[in-house]
């Protein structure tokens, strides 16, 4: 089994306010775990930035613009309500973006068998026009419309198992049954949304989950729930929300997951990619806001990757 890791120092240099909690410390923590001897077969790629036109598959050129125009020369400034911009901000949606892409490319070209893309900011927030929740473009969705646009493929699966909602990817995805969106989030919690009886046009499947909740409970919404429902779907690509903040040592969320947890259901979706997809799967990082519960997690989830 191949895994390539997409990342890029430009990463390091989208700036928040100081405690803030999407903070630079979260990628130098990625990047040291993955510097372990066990992590020697990691194929490394480097990250290049993405023609701005492919964020257009999602998002309006006139919100893009606005993000754009908001990037102050110096200093850090407030974009939305917890979201914020620095001068190297935009340049870092650039490359999170071309990082992503560049993986759905290596999959379907056959490069790797799949691929973990660690970036900054994070995605699933982010509506079509609305940035919030430390996320100012939805990385994943653009990697969703990219792959069927390039690669003509039907059906995209997105797992989201990140402690949160990820409403933004809800929302893009919500009338549109060539893309199945399926969470594990804990409620209620922010944003508010992800209940049960929100299936937009049957493709969306979420399974709120209540504080103090382990990874007992994540097996069985797999095994009863999210499995079945990739297997009746039949994707042709599969995407993962990696957001590991439902750790126990998060500070913002009440899981009770561990790095085991995380493991084992990385596991599971390679099966089904297997099944499905020629092995294609692609990661993309969320959440994760205790460093050590993100450096836990990140290794066991990029080590079951590569080890299948």
């Amino acid at each position: 089994m191949t895994t390539q890791f997409y990342s890029h120092d430009i990463h390091l240099r989208h700036i928040t306010p100081a405690g803030h909690p999407e903070r630079v410390d979260r990628l130098k923590v990625v990047n040291d775990v993955l510097s372990y001897p066990e992590f020697d077969d990691l194929v490394r790629k480097k990250s290049v930035a993405v023609d701005e036109s492919l964020l257009e598959l999602v998002h309006p050129a006139q919100f893009l613009d606005k993000i754009r125009d908001s990037i102050p020369d110096d200093g850090i400034i407030k974009f939305a309500d917890d979201t914020y911009v620095s001068p190297d901000s935009w340049e870092s949606v650039m490359y999170g973006v071309g990082a992503s892409i560049a993986a759905i490319d290596a999959v379907f070209n056959k490069d790797t068998d799949n691929a973990f893309v660690a970036i900054r900011p994070p995605g699933h927030h982010a509506g079509s026009e609305t940035s919030m929740g430390f996320c100012l473009v939805n990385n994943i969705a653009i990697a969703a419309r990219y792959a069927q646009r390039k690669y003509g493929i039907e059906r995209v699966a997105i797992v989201d198992w990140d402690v949160h909602h990820g409403n933004g990817t809800q929302d893009i995805f919500y009338h549109d049954s060539s893309v199945m969106f399926v969470s594990t989030h804990q409620m209620p919690l922010y944003p508010g949304t992800g209940a049960a009886n929100e299936t937009g046009a049957g493709n969306i499947h979420n399974i709120p989950l209540r504080q103090d909740d382990d990874g007992n409970v994540l097996r069985e919404a797999f095994n009863s729930r999210i499995l079945p429902e990739i297997k009746d779907f039949s994707p042709d690509l599969i995407l993962v929300s990696a957001g590991f903040d439902a750790h126990f040592r998060d500070p913002l969320g009440g899981l009770k997951f561990t790095a085991d947890d995380f493991d084992w259901a990385t596991g599971k979706l390679m099966e089904m990619a297997a099944k499905f997809c020629d092995n294609r799967l692609v990661s993309l990082l969320e959440g994760g806001y205790d460093l050590q519960g993100l450096g836990e997690s990140t290794a066991a989830h990029v080590n079951r990757l590569m080890q299948g």
